[in-house]
């Protein structure tokens, strides 16, 4: 049942479910309030129009969260998705709420991926009142009043891995144990008949994909019909991925088991497209609107006496906070941030050799004269407005992992070998990943260019006035991220004041290994990594 017009709204999810065996413990009287605050909290000041919904049965395979809130963007149409993780009441008692932020193209599932492997669920479990921010465009946020069609559409798309989010124990099989065997001599085998079935049938699956995709590529893609060396590279790729599969003369039955992913994935993809179409934004909009119309929303439930937050971002959600550390001491505004994490995050990639610098193309599209002499921008430039970075990673999933491996040097872009179990490999690619405008690509591209990140003026450089900050930062790198490697992570690191910054590199030359994910959800990071915040944020969490 959706309730309109009511201020501080939220979808209640599974309330919190305290050990019989222990007793309860005496919270102060502010904390106890923000753990109490069921169906009926109080009226936060400014958030008029922001929907409440409790929750049903068929939404349980989207938001694994305790709650979900919607929170309104000012001036604007977007609800934004915050995921809400209520502190153990075994755990030391907090002072401040924890805010995560995710990559780009990336919703809430990375940071709860399962039960046993949910970054979200150790920091609620160690106290921390715990809320993941969707930004716009992102997982559950929606537009306007498109809140349950959105929603229909994503339980659709998770309904595909309801046997991953009903627990990653009763799902170990792989694929091959989901199609049908022939039983020879007491195994099973696949005939050779069935074998060229499910080869037949995964090349016509990838032929339409690649027939959609090279649509969307084609035409007018730039003034005077020329196209932009980023389209070309895509183009490319699209063409020698087709060569091959067309090539091939056997696939692994399991692979044909994927098509139900594809389809959804470009069903989300075709909604998602044509929203962004309509409402274009890049990096600046999340970091002027979305991320403080979130900690002001999460300041109001949580009512921290200092009026601080503390958090954590991975890779873009911690540049957005490095970001908003650098404006605030240009702007000579408190941030309103007790102490940050960022995870394979910078503001300068340029001494690194990182994977990234594919999105080089997109900043290298000029400003054009026209006539009068008045310019056109390259977000305007280029008129391709989004990029399908979900339906791109769920395309090329089966040939990362599966014969004949043609794209297998994908996975190390996610995970370092053996550093996540392999069903949860396969949800974060399907289902964490999604679209986003070229803007906001574009913009986020100068981290490559002298000076780093830049705001869309490109007058403005982020890093410029980190110096200033007097909030402690703990930055983390992995030793196998090819996505922001340990050097870019320390270009920014060095900018900030000794004493407010701690630096530490996770991996060891024989191994383990962590690449960008790794950081978030790798198997052994609860073990090695986790700890290492919470005594951060603990040490930092004052009053």
């Amino acid at each position: 049942m959706l309730l309109n017009h009511i201020s501080a709204g939220f979808c209640w999810v599974s309330p919190p479910r305290p050990d019989p065996y222990h007793k309860a413990r005496i919270v102060s009287s502010s904390f106890r309030q923000r753990r109490a605050s069921l169906p009926c909290p109080a009226r936060p000041t400014g958030f008029d129009g922001v929907r409440m919904e409790k929750r049903s049965e068929k939404r349980r395979s989207i938001c694994t969260a305790d709650e979900l809130h919607r929170v309104s963007v000012p001036n604007s149409d977007w609800k934004l998705a915050l995921w809400r993780y209520l502190p153990s009441p075994e755990a030391p008692v907090r002072n401040h709420p924890l805010l995560l932020l995710s990559g780009v193209a990336t919703n809430a599932i990375g940071y709860d991926l399962s039960p046993d492997s949910s970054f979200a669920r150790y920091m609620s479990s160690h106290g921390f009142d715990t809320w993941i921010l969707e930004v716009r465009g992102a997982g559950l946020s929606t537009l306007g009043d498109r809140l349950e069609e959105d929603e229909e559409c994503l339980k659709n798309f998770s309904e595909i891995d309801s046997a991953i989010n009903d627990g990653i124990d009763e799902s170990r099989a792989s694929f091959a144990s989901e199609v049908p065997h022939m039983k020879k001599g007491g195994s099973e085998a696949i005939t050779r008949s069935e074998e060229i079935g499910f080869t037949v049938r995964f090349k016509e699956i990838f032929k339409s994909i690649s027939e959609r995709l090279a649509g969307f590529l084609n035409g007018d893609l730039l003034e005077e019909g020329k196209d932009s060396a980023f389209v070309s590279q895509f183009k490319d790729l699209n063409r020698r991925l087709r060569a091959i599969i067309e090539g091939q003369q056997s696939f692994p039955a399991q692979i044909s088991e994927l098509q139900d992913r594809f389809a959804a994935t470009l069903e989300e993809f075709q909604k998602q497209y044509e929203m962004i179409v309509k409402n274009d934004w890049d990096f600046d909009h999340y970091l002027e609107e979305d991320i403080p119309a979130a900690m002001e929303y999460i300041k109001a439930q949580c009512q921290p006496r200092d009026g601080k937050l503390l958090a954590i971002g991975h890779s873009m959600g911690g540049i957005l906070l490095y970001a908003k550390l650098s404006r605030c001491c240009f702007d000579g505004k408190d941030s309103g941030l007790a102490s940050i994490v960022t995870l394979a995050s910078s503001l300068d990639y340029t001494p690194s050799r990182s994977s990234l610098k594919f999105l080089l193309p997109l900043a290298s599209v000029k400003r054009k004269r026209l006539c009068d002499d008045k310019f056109v921008e390259p977000a305007q430039a280029l008129n391709v407005p989004v990029i399908p970075v979900g339906p791109l990673m769920a395309t090329a999933y089966p040939l990362t992992s599966y014969p004949p491996y043609v794209l297998s040097w994908l996975n190390s872009q996610i995970s370092a070998q053996d550093m996540m179990d392999q069903k949860l490999f396969e949800k974060l690619v399907f289902n964490n990943f999604g679209t986003v405008p070229s803007k906001l690509l574009l913009q986020l591209s100068t981290v490559f260019q002298e000076g780093g990140l830049r705001d869309r003026s490109g007058t403005f450089f982020y890093k410029d006035h980190l110096c200033k900050s007097k909030v402690p930062v703990l930055a983390v790198a992995g030793d196998r991220d090819l996505i922001c490697p340990p050097e870019a992570v320390y270009e920014t690191v060095k900018l900030i004041p000794k004493e407010l910054v701690t630096y530490k590199v996770f991996g060891e030359p024989g191994g383990p290994h962590y690449a960008h994910y790794d950081l978030v959800g790798g198997r052994l990071a609860a073990d090695q990594l986790y700890p290492c915040i919470t005594e951060f944020l603990t040490h930092h969490d004052m009053d």
